[in-house]
């Protein structure tokens, strides 16, 4: 056992490491919460620069910090470079209103290492010598159409001659609650610069707000040789008392202090509270105003303020410490400073050591992008804070206003919903908000380093506090009614099956219970919801494919009617099958589920035998003549139109398979008559699905939408390169509506869907959200898997064309494996040392301080693989870290070996 797992063991058994993390958001502004605007434009109503000068109402954000698992207590970087206008205190970027392409951060950083426990951690952030062209960014982006590229930090050249700081932050603990704290700032340029290095503490206002209880005190500690900063919190309404903390600076340094207080006068013309403001450390340092800071040395935000000049290519380094121990009892807090931060890096790099399979350990430059990825989720772990019904009540709305009255105010049917938490972002600055089938996808490769956060985390989506009353989870903090792929289920049957290949065949079966009685809410949810005419075919809406589609799922059909989606019934079937996964396995252990493993059997082949109904016309979603699935459009009227867009919705069907071990049904007597007397009487079901009837490889059994021949069918066009198979992965829309642009006419009106395989060109859903060709890594994440799985059953007696016209046959597996390849190189050097992430970035490209540096994007170009979107969502494509290890390992040995698929694919 590493040091490491051993440091995970003693969390299991109360011990307190992961109380201090990686938890502060990247962006407090411009979010849902902060918005009490009278017209809900939450990106204008808190600005980036009305920040310095505001108190959050709930949480906090900063550059490269940590804070303590309440957000009580906040720690980050702030530094200037004599010539910029603001202090850089926090992450620079773009609304959507003032982005080409939407919202998008402009600055350069990175996550390079973290444990789970964050006992180590690695942050990198880019500091221009010159001033930071916040208004050049802007005014250029603002300037420029959807059909233009985004205009980037390095389009200015302010990183030309490489006049600029790689300030380096390491984090490691001690103990608990003794954190080691080291800066590195790197001058890479060819003359010395000087840069004034203020690490920031501070508590988050609590205070200013009703009921908030008592204030927190920072003040300067007298009597020892170096400048220590003394913090107390023991405020009775939170459910943790933070008690004292001490922040030791490695040298004699000013302590700046002031309050977290906002400055009413710079905003608002009104007086303030206090002389002492949340932006007086600006004002001191940027304006020269030394009165602006408390000469009394008390507050709530201190900064120590080092002015250090760097040679040429020269480095110097800061230490500081902050730590639950008494000065008297410290003693020389640098003393052991040095051994400490080697252990724990090299405890790091054990832990991953063994968790890398040996083909990937060889190559470098595949471990180093594996690697990333997992640091990059962990340090996208964040505090979030929102108690709806408190926000609504500040907005004037409660529960028992009538629909129309309160329908303005977002989330006004969320009243019960109580958020305070550390959570899985999708991305700290872009998206510091959680998302419910992100966080699902964001679990699989977490579980990887830390099964019980991944298992906890989708225990949390499931309390009272989250899911509404009604059986929804909820989506986001934008809209949490918006409808999400229901993929919980599969999240959870995925870390459940790897907790039980780890632990030797003894799974988690409280867990899946738990997990298991609040799905069966959430599936009836759907059943009742979103199937209008009972037809168990589904209208999800949203679904998270926004651009994809014709028409925005989100809103009323301009033509009236309603859409049948493929992949919204898709989804349920996927959703039913994992709901059947799971109910035959706690059966086995429980025979009271086994009327449920019953239940679910037959809801997977009602909904997957919609899908393709017998002596239909029109009124189904498989087209016999195209081989693919299509959207149903139904009219007033009652006639019907399948919608033939060639898309990611006609693909998902092949994610929906179940592989069962030839023995299980034998375990459950009960369950398997009663699924041989279904099928008896409904053989309009099954006519044209796959099902668990026919034993294949091992004996296996599998449930799925597609029989052979339509699998074939759906597969020849997935792996055509003229449609969807990319050089990178499997485009969300067909190559070739490029030149056969799908159109629909109404009312004189023309709905189009053309091939974009970059950003979008349509605001359709605002921001840069964009699923209309791009490669994006969950849906190719749930294809590798279909693609597995189904050589899983199959094994070598299936071929395919591979691609489609080459006129060589592949087994399923050689498929998998080939696929994967594309999207992982993405990331990965080619022949010429180039990442096809980073396009025509030539200093991503070539230079050795930015080469290794990795970015996992929102999506990627259908056409060339570069990065596009969000440029630090790690979240989803973290997935990544998850392909990379299972190719590394799994042969079609061990899939022909084992008793059913998923017991082979983790490591």
């Amino acid at each position: 056992m590493t040091s490491e797992n051993q440091r995970l063991q003693d969390c299991r058994d109360g011990t307190a490491w992961k109380h201090w993390g990686p938890y502060l958001s990247e962006r407090q502004w411009g979010t849902v919460r902060e918005d009490y605007s009278d017209n809900g434009d939450a990106w204008n109503y808190l600005t980036h620069d009305q920040s310095r000068s505001r108190a959050y109402r709930w949480g906090e954000d900063g550059l490269g910090g940590i804070s303590d698992a309440n957000n009580l207590l906040c720690f980050a970087l702030a530094l200037w470079n004599g010539n910029d206008p603001i202090l850089k205190e926090r992450l620079f970027g773009l609304n959507n209103s003032e982005g080409n392409h939407g919202e998008d951060v402009k600055e350069y950083y990175f996550y390079l290492d973290s444990t789970p426990t964050h006992s180590y951690m690695k942050y990198l952030y880019k500091y221009p010598h010159t001033e930071f062209p916040y208004a050049d960014l802007l005014e250029t982006n603002r300037s420029r159409s959807r059909d233009e590229l985004e205009y980037e930090l390095l389009d200015t050249g302010i990183f030309d001659d490489d006049r600029y700081f790689d300030v380096f932050v390491e984090y490691a603990k001690a103990s608990a609650d003794d954190i080691l704290i080291q800066i590195k700032i790197c001058n890479r340029g060819a003359e010395a610069a000087s840069l004034h290095l203020l690490p920031t503490l501070w508590f988050r206002n609590t205070w200013s707000w009703q009921d908030g209880g008592s204030k927190p005190i920072l003040q300067k500690y007298e009597g020892t040789g170096y400048s220590v900063v003394h913090a107390y919190h023991t405020n009775p309404l939170f459910k943790e008392k933070l008690g004292d903390y001490y922040l030791y600076c490695d040298q004699v340094v000013p302590l700046l202090f002031t309050e977290n207080e906002t400055n009413n006068e710079r905003l608002f013309g009104t007086d303030n509270d206090s002389p002492y403001v949340k932006d007086a450390i600006h004002h001191y340092v940027v304006h020269g105003q030394t009165e602006a800071v408390n000469p009394a040395a008390m507050g709530t935000k201190v900064a120590p303020h080092y002015q250090v000049t760097v040679e040429a290519g020269g480095t110097q380094t800061v230490r500081l410490r902050l730590a639950a121990t008494h000065p008297n009892q410290m003693g020389n807090p640098f003393d052991a400073f040095d051994q400490v931060l080697i252990d724990r890096q090299q405890e790091a790099n054990e832990f991953y050591a063994a968790l890398t399979p040996a083909a990937v350990k060889a190559d470098h430059d595949r471990a180093n992008v594996m690697r990333q990825a997992l640091a990059g989720m962990l340090w996208s772990k964040q505090y979030f804070y929102y108690d709806v019904d408190k926000w609504l009540e500040e907005h004037n709305v409660n529960p028992y206003m009538r629909p129309d009255q309160r329908q303005h105010v977002r989330n006004s049917d969320w009243h019960h919903m109580y958020n305070d938490d550390v959570i899985s972002m999708p991305d700290k600055w872009e998206y510091p908000w959680f998302a419910a089938w992100d966080l699902a996808f964001h679990m699989i490769p977490l579980s990887i380093v830390d099964p019980d956060f991944a298992k906890r985390q989708l225990e949390l989506m499931l309390q009272e506090d989250y899911m509404h009353p009604n059986g929804q989870m909820p989506a986001y903090e934008w809209n949490f009614g918006d409808v999400n792929p229901p993929v919980h289920a599969w999240a959870t049957w995925e870390i459940y099956t790897r907790d039980r290949e780890q632990n030797k065949g003894v799974g988690d079966v409280n867990f899946l219970k738990y997990a298991f009685s609040k799905l069966l809410i959430n599936f009836t949810w759907w059943v009742n919801r979103k199937d209008t005419i009972g037809n168990n075919v589904f209208e999800g809406g949203f679904l998270g494919l926004d651009n994809i589609g014709v028409f925005d799922r989100s809103a009323p059909l301009p033509t009236g009617g309603i859409l049948e989606q493929a992949d919204g019934t898709a989804w349920m079937v996927f959703f039913s099958q994992r709901m059947l996964q799971i109910a035959v396995e706690l059966a086995i252990h429980d025979p009271l589920y086994e009327d449920l493993a019953s239940k679910f059997f037959e809801h997977t082949l009602w909904i997957a035998g919609a899908m393709d109904r017998i002596g239909e016309n029109c009124d189904e979603l498989w087209d016999e003549e195209d081989g693919f699935f299509y959207d149903l459009l139904r009219l007033p009227n009652g006639d019907c139109q399948r919608l033939k867009v060639r898309s990611m919705v006609g693909l998902l069907p092949l994610m929906a398979i179940a592989v069962f071990p030839s023995h299980v049904f034998e375990k459950l007597p009960k369950f398997k008559e009663r699924a041989q007397s279904f099928l008896m009487r409904h053989p309009e079901l099954t006519a044209n699905i796959h099902l668990p009837t026919t034993p294949g490889v091992n004996g296996r059994l599998m449930l799925a939408i597609m029989n052979e021949q339509k699998l074939r069918r759906v597969l020849s066009r997935m792996l055509d390169e003229a449609e969807f198979l990319s050089d990178y992965g499997i485009r969300a829309l067909s190559r070739h509506h490029h030149d056969h642009p799908f159109i629909f006419h109404h009312a004189g009106q023309e709905f189009r869907v053309d091939y974009l395989p970059g950003d979008s060109n349509t605001g359709m859903f605002g921001g840069n959200s964009n699923w209309r060709g791009p490669i994006w890594m969950p849906v190719n994440f749930l294809l590798l898997r279909a693609l597995i799985y189904l050589y899983g059953y199959y094994g070598d007696a299936f071929t395919i064309e591979y691609p489609t016209g080459s006129g060589q046959q592949k087994t399923l597996f050689d498929v998998w494996q080939a696929v994967s390849d594309r999207i992982t190189q993405i990331f990965l050097k080619d022949e010429l040392g180039r990442r096809p992430i980073y396009r025509s970035a030539e200093k991503f490209q070539t230079d050795p301080y930015w080469q290794d540096l990795i970015l996992f994007y929102e999506y990627f170009h259908g056409d060339n693989g570069a990065g596009i979107g969000a440029s630090h969502q790690t979240g989803w494509t973290g997935c990544i870290a998850r392909i990379i290890q299972t190719t590394g390992f799994v042969t079609k040995e061990m899939i022909a070996q084992t008793a059913a698929p998923e017991d082979t694919l983790h490591y």
